[in-house]
């Protein structure tokens, strides 16, 4: 569990409630039309945008940005520097019944005790990467969409609204009442985008960023391992993928 992104959407939350709560009648700000234009408009042109598949998919990518494992490097780099040593004093095939905890890893060096070329092996590895990265940006451009769409549908709801309280200017007591609501749909449009999407595509790319800076970290760990590199020398490359301040040395 990511407890800054739950910790930041529950604090904006209560924040924006509070306020309500002081300046009167939470009730004046919950109106189902307006939720029903905003939210339903916004999901619905989103779908638009994309496949069925990738819109489903796309609330699971979302879902990383409140759960997600997050391997600290520097045990990938300890791990990576014990299997070769093993490999240098025992050769590549003493690692195959070794337990791997990284799935990656896994995969990579289970890839080199079966002996297959380096440049395939490097390929396949960043075809893996190439993948990942792919299948997350297509979840985040539905959020960027929502971001984008949720403002827009506020202002179709707004003047929606308006328009339904022009046709009825008789009753002069009713209009402050329909301005009101019609203003609604901005203020949810506004919150889903500021509260909610923009806030999610910055934490899903971080998350991104995190786990790709991992796998590159452990493809350079193969492709050295394969190439017999000097375990002191790979943990040296190896730490240029973390904060100097973060290294472990030996």
């Amino acid at each position: 569990m990511d407890i800054a992104t739950l910790f930041g959407f529950l604090l904006a939350v209560i924040i924006i409630t509070a306020a309500i709560l002081v300046g009167g009648d939470i009730m004046l700000f919950i109106d189902l039309p307006s939720v029903l234009i905003v939210v339903g408009g916004t999901f619905g042109a989103s779908l638009i945008r994309l496949s069925l598949t990738d819109f489903l998919r796309s609330f699971g990518v979302a879902s990383r940005a409140f759960i997600n494992k997050q391997t600290d490097p520097n045990l990938l780099i300890e791990e990576a520097v014990l299997l070769s040593e093993m490999a240098r004093k025992n050769g590549l095939l003493s690692l195959e019944s070794i337990e791997i905890t990284d799935s990656f890893m896994k995969k990579g060096v289970r890839l080199c005790v079966d002996g297959y070329n380096p440049a395939f092996v490097q390929s396949l590895l960043q075809q893996d990467i190439d993948l990942m990265v792919s299948r997350n940006e297509v979840g985040q451009s539905m959020w960027k969409g929502v971001a984008d769409l949720a403002p827009a549908m506020g202002m179709i709801g707004t003047l929606v609204g308006l328009v339904q309280m022009l046709s009825n200017m008789s009753d002069p007591s009713a209009i402050g009442p329909a301005m009101a609501v019609a203003l609604l749909t901005t203020l949810y449009g506004a919150v889903i985008a500021n509260v909610f999407a923009l806030p999610m595509i910055d934490k899903l790319a971080s998350v991104q960023n995190y786990e790709k800076a991992n796998k590159q970290l452990v493809m350079n760990f193969i492709v050295n391992l394969q190439e017999g590199t000097n375990p002191k020398v790979l943990r040296t490359l190896l730490n240029t993928y973390v904060a100097e301040k973060k290294r472990q040395e030996d």
